[in-house]
Formats: C-alpha cells, sequence, structure tokens
C-alpha cells in the first residue's frame, strides 16, 4: 500500500479490542484453523510444504463438520490448514530426505512430516484481545497472498524444462499483482471513510474497480478502458470471495446471470456504477469492509506508512495536538474526536487548554479556533472563568464574546470594532480552509458583512494575516454585485499595504 497513493486519510472510527477479537474469533476460515489446530496430533501427517497429506484431507474435512459430497470441501479443508500452519497455530515438522527410505513415508514411498498444535493456539483462549488480532492478521497476510494468485488455467503449460513456473509465459508478476490488490483495498477502504459511514458502507463493485483502472481527469473512458474496467470486475469477484471467508469484507458476487450474458458491452459495469437509476447496480456485485476489515486494512496501511487515524487516538494528547490535527478532518470527524478528547477532563482546564492551542497568526490558526469554538460548544458554565479570561486578546476575545453569549453570561464588555473586524475575518478563513468555496459560504458571507456600516472601508486596515485572502474571496463570491465590488477594492487597499 502505497503511502503516496493516500497520504492522509479521514479518521475511522473503530470498535474495541475486545470486539474485534470477538469478530475474529467468528470469522469463518479463521476459526476453521483454530479447530483444526486443536485436532492435529501425533497421526498427523504433512507434505514437504507443511501441507496435509491426501489422505488425511477427508479426517480434516469431517472434523469441521463440512460436507463430504462437496467437490469444494478438500479444498475448503486444505486452505483452514495452511492458515493454521501459516499463523503458527499449528507447528510442523518437515519430512526428512531419507524417510521414505527408511520405509516411514506414505504409500508410495512419498516422505512425511508431522504436525501438532503450536504455542501460539493458547492465545486464542489464554491471551489478550491484542494476542488474538495479532493471529487473525498473521491469517490475513496469509489469505491475501492466495488471493494475488490469479485462476493459473495455463499453469502446466507455462512450466518450464525445470518444472519452474516461467512467468514471463504465463503473463502473471507475482509482485504487480499483490501490489494491485493492496491498490484495491487502499481505494475501499477510502471510500469507506470518506463518507463518515464506514459502518455500513457498500460500495459497488464497477465503481471499486474503476477506482484503480480509469486514468485520474479521464472524462468518458474509452472502449478500452472501459474493458479493463469489466475485466478488472471479475477478477475483483474472485478475490472478494476468497476474502470473505477471513471475516475482511461482506460481499455480494456479481449475478452469474450477468455472467452468462454475451458481453456486448465490454464495460458494462462501469456504466452501471455511474447510473444507478437505470440498473440495479448491486447485480454487478457489492462489497462493504466489516469492522474488522476496517481495522486489518488500517492497519496494514500504518505498516507501509500510510497516516490513518482512527478516531480517540487523540484523546491522550494534549490540546495543541488536538487542534493541529481535527483541523484537517471533516466536521462529523472531528466532532467524534473532540469529543472524546473532552471527555473525562475536568472543562474548565479542558477549556484554558483549548484556548491555549488556538492561538496564533500562522496560516493554520483561523481553521484551530473554529475547531476550539467547536470543542468549547461541549462545555458547560463550569468554563465561564476560563473564556473570561481571554476576553482582552485580540485573537480569542470575539470568540470568548461568542461563547459567553450564547450561554447567558451578562456583564460581558462591548468587543472594540477592530476585534469584530478581526473575527469576521477569522471566522471567513476558517471556513475557507475547512471546505473551500462552498454553496454556503456566500449567505456566511452576507450575513457577516451586513451588519457593519462601512464595512469594506475598516476591514481592509485589519492586521490578519489572511486578511487579503478573505476580501478577494468575498470579491468572487459575495452575491451582491455592488458589495463584492467594494471587497475587491478593499482587497486591493490591503494588498497595497502590505508592499
Amino acid at each position: 500500500m502505497s503511502a503516496e497513493s493516500h497520504p492522509t486519510l479521514p479518521p475511522v472510527r473503530l470498535h474495541s479490542d475486545a470486539e474485534l477479537a470477538r469478530e475474529a474469533l467468528g470469522a469463518p476460515l479463521f476459526a476453521r484453523a483454530v479447530r483444526l489446530a486443536r485436532w492435529a496430533g501425533p497421526a498427523t501427517r504433512v507434505g514437504v510444504g507443511g501441507e496435509l497429506a491426501a489422505d488425511q484431507l477427508a479426517g480434516a474435512a469431517a472434523h469441521l463438520g463440512l460436507d463430504a459430497g462437496d467437490e469444494d470441501t478438500a479444498g475448503y479443508a486444505s486452505q483452514a490448514w495452511r492458515v493454521a500452519v501459516d499463523t503458527g497455530l499449528v507447528d510442523v515438522t518437515e519430512p526428512e530426505e531419507d524417510t521414505a527410505a527408511e520405509g516411514g513415508g506414505e504409500a508410495g514411498g512419498e516422505p512425511y512430516g508431522t504436525a501438532a498444535p503450536g504455542e501460539d493456539l493458547a492465545l486464542v483462549t489464554g491471551g489478550a484481545p491484542a494476542d488474538v488480532l495479532g493471529l487473525w492478521r498473521a491469517a490475513l497476510e496469509a489469505v491475501l497472498a492466495d488471493a494475488a494468485v490469479p485462476d493459473l488455467d495455463g499453469l502446466a503449460d507455462a512450466l518450464d524444462a525445470g518444472g519452474e513456473i516461467d512467468f514471463d509465459r504465463l503473463d502473471w508478476n507475482p509482485g504487480r499483482e499483490a501490489d494491485l490488490l493492496d491498490e484495491v483495498l487502499a481505494h475501499l477502504y477510502l471510500l469507506s471513510v470518506a463518507g463518515g459511514r464506514a459502518a455500513d458502507r457498500q460500495i459497488p463493485l464497477p465503481v471499486l474497480a474503476a477506482s484503480v483502472v480509469v486514468p485520474d481527469g479521464m472524462g468518458e473512458p474509452t472502449d478500452a478502458v472501459l474493458e479493463q474496467v469489466s475485466d478488472a470486475m471479475m477478477r475483483l469477484d474472485d478475490q472478494f470471495r476468497q476474502l470473505e471467508p477471513i471475516g475482511l469484507v461482506e460481499f455480494r458476487p456479481v449475478d452469474e446471470e450477468l455472467m452468462a450474458q454475451p458481453d456486448e458491452d465490454g464495460g458494462r459495469g462501469e456504466r452501471a456504477g455511474d447510473d444507478e437509476d437505470d440498473e440495479d447496480v448491486s447485480r454487478y456485485g457489492m462489497v462493504r469492509l466489516t469492522p474488522l476489515g476496517l481495522y486489518g486494512i488500517r492497519a496494514r496501511m500504518l505498516e507501509a506508512g500510510v497516516d490513518a487515524p482512527a478516531v480517540g487516538e487523540l484523546a491522550g494528547k494534549g490540546a495543541d495536538a488536538l487542534l493541529d490535527a481535527v483541523s484537517s478532518y471533516p466536521e462529523h470527524a472531528a466532532q467524534a474526536e473532540i469529543e472524546q478528547w473532552m471527555a473525562g477532563r475536568e472543562p474548565s482546564a479542558a477549556v484554558a487548554e483549548l484556548l491555549a492551542a488556538a492561538r496564533g497568526d500562522d496560516e493554520g490558526g483561523p481553521l484551530r479556533r473554529l475547531r476550539c469554538q467547536q470543542a468549547l460548544a461541549l462545555a458547560g458554565p463550569e468554563a465561564e472563568g476560563a473564556v473570561r479570561a481571554v476576553l482582552d486578546e485580540a485573537e480569542l476575545g470575539g470568540l470568548a464574546r461568542v461563547w459567553l453569549a450564547e450561554h447567558g453570561v451578562t456583564g460581558v464588555p462591548a468587543p472594540a470594532p477592530e476585534m469584530v473586524f478581526w473575527l469576521t475575518v477569522d471566522t471567513i478563513a476558517a471556513q475557507l480552509a475547512a471546505d473551500g468555496e462552498t454553496e454556503e459560504l456566500p449567505l456566511l458571507m452576507e450575513a457577516l458583512t451586513a451588519h457593519h456600516a462601512g464595512f469594506f472601508d475598516q476591514v481592509w486596515r485589519v492586521r490578519h494575516p489572511s486578511t487579503v485572502q478573505v476580501l478577494e474571496a468575498v470579491g468572487r463570491l459575495h452575491p451582491d454585485r455592488k458589495t463584492a465590488k467594494e471587497a475587491r477594492k478593499a482587497a486591493f487597499k490591503a494588498r497595497s499595504r502590505r508592499s
């Protein structure tokens, strides 16, 4: 997973480790691996790669309660065994070279090794939730490695004279396939957390396929690109079928009737993702990261150097770290993080710390103060003293008066005109930094500038680092043309003053 692809992601709200560990133990494939680890014993025979001997698969499948008549039963048992071995739930002793010669081999003279429950199996019931999650993550890595391997129908033709796989002839690059799956999962994570509703966000498979295939900035995709999207969609259909049993995703596969239809439009999946009113996009596959999946993908991204924050991880840090971090968060995520930070702190001390962290005439100052105001809204009357202490400060006095007025406090001195103008500039600068030029911003500008006679004759003099930027934005966006013109003149004066 590339840190360059997603340098900073929206924060995700994760379940507790205890809840996630319970989900991990309930994941079908992991649960099967645990059961086979407990089943392993002195009579369990394994091959050179640690795989179960062929004649033991039936016993493993029976122990798991799998349907003996299902043609996939042996594959399910074999996969669960591989996961048990790869995670350390089972310890295997590979066969010695001379095992067969000594008569200890299987029928046909093949050597075999032995297996036994591994030390890590005790962590399943005796370890902490973090221990269980560590085992599950090891299982996830094993499953991801399998999912990155395509359906090797042409494997026999790709063997060279020495019996090794000729990857060039197979047209398969293992590293490239693994990187592509990582990129898909990164996009799925981003699409899941971007709206702040990761817990129930289902992503259409065509949308996910297009996110990794269609070049950035491309308008109408070409037929060739649409065909690539369709091919990627079918590859993802196969991969998510493999990833669902480990608990990473909930997946609705592509409708088999669609798969059986003649491929008259290679990009139909992409078009379905763009026009949900015309077709039921769910027929093309839907995928959702589970809470366990969100945890697992985030953990992998952190290891790859990607900044993937989680709500609550700032609770033990100072107000300066809080305001710096939540300044880049969407409002709903900032609110959730602020609430956790405030919980358990003495309100007056917390407010004093927040106000101190909100100071500064740097570029990030306006947005820090906006988030500080958001945090102060959670404080009650007990914070009045801390708020009153900053009434005379140019940067915080206006913010403090807003809070005191909202709480019905009387006897607050009126602000000086300079402070009113400064607060107006700071408020608009914060909104520009938080959301850009939104549809609501002109209405805010109109409300903030309408109640002050001669506003633009005075505001250009305000010694705020964002004065020019704000006046230029008002000149572009204010709904009244005359007022917008006055703002542009004021911006010119402010620029000239700085020259």
